[in-house]
């Protein structure tokens, strides 16, 4: 039995031997306890159990839905726990998307696993652990930032408050609430957001439209 002090960890993960691989580490490691390792966001919201972990390792690029867009539902479902991004890719956007979905921290599958240990025991004390490319992406970004002259993208002024809304925390639903419409009328004003903005999800839609100052 886990003792009050064990770092309970759930992976999601596509890659078989990378997931197995962590399962290892995390169960082999004293003081950390993998309750559940899933191979797509899909099946980690249909089986995580509610309240267990106290870390969500979230990998990006899995089939299905992302893990950019995973992030926010993890969070509704599982409000206790926090999520910390495990992944290949280190560019601008998918790294901004998933700290503004609600990523605790960002860290490179090339972490070192002594590294990635701590960095979970981190983020469950309340820290941000981000590799230290990804921490200079971040600084640089907010450092280098610039609205641009032009910031609409030709978004009317209903579209603009969807993604204010959306930015707040509001999902699909709750937004429709908000402005009196159908769930179907958000999804085809955000089809247009989509085009507007040349992003394929609402966590992207999102980040870009705080990076470029359409809402704040």
């Amino acid at each position: 039995m886990a003792s009050p002090e064990m770092i309970k960890v759930a992976l999601i993960e596509d890659q078989r031997e990378i997931r197995e691989g962590l399962r290892t580490l995390i169960d082999g490691t004293a003081g950390y306890r993998c309750t559940g390792a899933f191979h797509s966001m899909e099946e980690a919201l249909q089986r995580i159990s509610y309240g267990a972990p106290d870390i969500i390792l979230v990998d990006i690029g899995l089939p299905g839905m992302s893990g950019i867009d995973g992030i926010p539902l993890l969070h509704e479902r599982h409000p206790e726990g926090r999520i910390l991004v495990l992944s290949v890719y280190d560019d601008d956007e998918r790294v901004f998307a998933a700290l503004c979905a609600g990523a605790c921290g960002y860290l490179l599958k090339k972490t070192p696993p002594a590294r990635l240990l701590d960095s979970v025991k981190e983020a469950v004390e309340g820290g941000g652990p981000m590799s230290p490319e990804v921490a200079n992406r971040v600084i640089r970004l907010f450092r280098d930032f610039r609205p641009p002259e032009r910031t609409d993208h030709d978004l009317t002024p209903h579209e603009v408050r969807l993604l204010k809304l959306l930015a707040e925390g509001h999902n699909y639903k709750t937004a429709a609430i908000e402005l009196k419409v159908s769930i179907n009328t958000i999804s085809f004003h955000m089809k247009h957001v989509y085009e507007k903005l040349h992003v394929h999800s609402k966590s992207e839609a999102v980040a870009k439209a705080l990076r470029n100052g359409i809402v704040r």
